[in-house]
């Protein structure tokens, strides 16, 4: 394939439409809104139907997400502002630094699936000759950053509560800035949800709330880059296309998690093109043949990707602890 043929192939996508691109803020953040009216009514009631409700409030964050990662790509507003204004916005109810954030994933999009740039925006993965060869310290770090509870539980809790609190010096001061006026903006937001129901109702509701989205979020990207058949190479042969339809996967959910993660399941599309607003990515799959020959991840089949701990260059393929194990006894 031609790179000009995918570049005219996608360019149609590539222009946010601003009634879309409202009435998707609108659709998100009113019910975002009415939920955290109905959770804190709910705590005079049942703390279960509270937990309930986060659930649903969970996934429109997620969604809210989506719309924060669209910001950073400029492709939800054709206007630069705008993007910047809402990315702000979306970023605060995300506890999410908008500069620092949107400069870490174009990093990530321009070294994913390529094995000597890894470490920026991704996912700790080890190859087994460097696992093989390191210390026995970093193994049993590494297995412990790769357990299920760690990845999916603690690990996003701790990045989005507190580690995206920390501004990062060396990030520069323009990313340092964004990373003050998110804590300032959080804290903000958060002595004035306090005033208005409490500050105990607000971090019962706030900390689930964010917590389960950041666990669903860290899933979906676990997911688009983890999954059997995947892509990864090293630098001299690494390609630019192949990785964005090989190296990123097609999870094809349920219409309503397709609708709370924004579409983010074709994320072969979204790597390919990253300015096609969340809106339009369903449209150009089934538009295009192209897209729709690569084989898609159902829910189910997504679970696979649980056991896949290490990156086997050899046979070019993720394997788990217990085939590393079964090939090599010592490193069990």
């Amino acid at each position: 394939m031609k790179s000009l043929s995918w570049k005219e192939t996608v360019a149609k996508y590539q222009r946010p439409h601003l009634g879309r691109s409202i009435w998707q803020l609108v659709n998100t953040l009113v019910p975002y809104v009415a939920l955290w009216y109905l959770m804190s009514w709910s705590l005079s009631v049942s703390y279960w139907l509270t937990l309930a409700l986060a659930v649903v409030a969970a996934g429109l964050l997620v969604r809210i997400f989506i719309i924060f990662h669209d910001c950073g790509h400029l492709s939800f507003f054709k206007s630069q502002r705008a993007n910047r204004f809402w990315g702000f916005i979306t970023g605060l109810l995300t506890f999410t630094p908008h500069d620092y954030w949107w400069h870490e994933h174009a990093e990530h999009h321009a070294s994913a699936g390529n094995l000597d740039n890894r470490g920026i925006g991704d996912i700790w993965t080890m190859t087994v000759g460097e696992y093989m060869k390191t210390s026995r310290k970093t193994r049993l770090c590494y297995r412990l950053v790769r357990n299920p509870l760690c990845l999916f539980v603690i690990g996003p809790a701790f990045m989005f509560i507190f580690a995206r609190r920390i501004p990062k010096l060396k990030a520069g001061w323009k990313k340092c800035r964004s990373t003050v006026l998110t804590n300032v903006g959080i804290l903000a937001m958060g002595v004035l949800v306090s005033a208005l129901i409490g500050w105990k109702a607000y971090m019962l509701i706030q900390l689930p709330v964010l917590i389960m989205a950041a666990s669903a979020g860290v899933w979906l990207f676990y997911v688009q880059h983890q999954f059997e058949g995947v892509y990864w190479e090293r630098k001299p042969g690494w390609d630019y296309v192949t990785e964005a339809l090989q190296g990123s996967s097609y999870y094809k959910l349920p219409a309503i998690l397709q609708w709370f993660t924004g579409n983010i399941g074709f994320h072969h599309i979204h790597h390919l093109s990253p300015r096609i607003p969340n809106y339009f990515l369903e449209r150009c799959y089934n538009e295009n043949p192209l897209f729709q020959q690569i084989k898609p991840i159902t829910l189910f089949a997504s679970f696979k990707s649980l056991r896949f701990r290490l990156w086997d260059e050899q046979n070019r393929q993720l394997i788990s602890f217990r085939e590393l194990k079964q090939r090599n006894p010592q490193f069990a």
